[in-house]
């Protein structure tokens, strides 16, 4: 099997995962996982995919990831592990749909507007 690649957005992070067959190795920007995300819940949102589609230990992912926070990049690489899952196999797609996993999620920070402390928030008005 040839290397797969796809690309994950979220907020302000970038996904560039490269998918090969092999033995269940995630690889993120050089590190393991377990040394990337010490964090338990945010590997498991980068695990999903891989559980829904039962596809946990039939692949070596090497992840580059850039931008944003750990929360933000987690849910990139998720969202680049399902695309990559899709193009392996296309009975993959209904069970990582099914979840949403499939979905860019296009939310991002509202720029500050002049004249406003922040995006929206507005100093103490005063009648008098």
């Amino acid at each position: 099997m040839e290397i797969i690649n796809s690309i994950g957005r979220r907020k302000s992070s970038v996904a560039r995962l490269f998918l090969k067959s092999g033995n269940g190795k995630i690889t993120i920007n050089g590190k393991d996982i377990k040394v990337f995300f010490p964090q338990d819940y945010i590997r498991q949102i980068v695990m999903d995919p891989m559980k829904v589609s039962g596809a946990e230990i039939d692949f070596d992912l090497n992840i580059n990831v850039e931008g944003g926070g750990f929360k933000g990049q987690s849910e990139a690489i998720r969202l680049a592990i399902s695309r990559a899952l899709v193009k392996v196999n296309e009975d993959y797609k209904k069970p990582l749909k099914e979840k949403k996993y499939l979905t860019r999620d296009a939310r991002v920070v509202e720029r500050k507007k002049p004249g406003k402390p922040k995006a929206r928030k507005s100093f103490q008005f005063s009648k008098r």
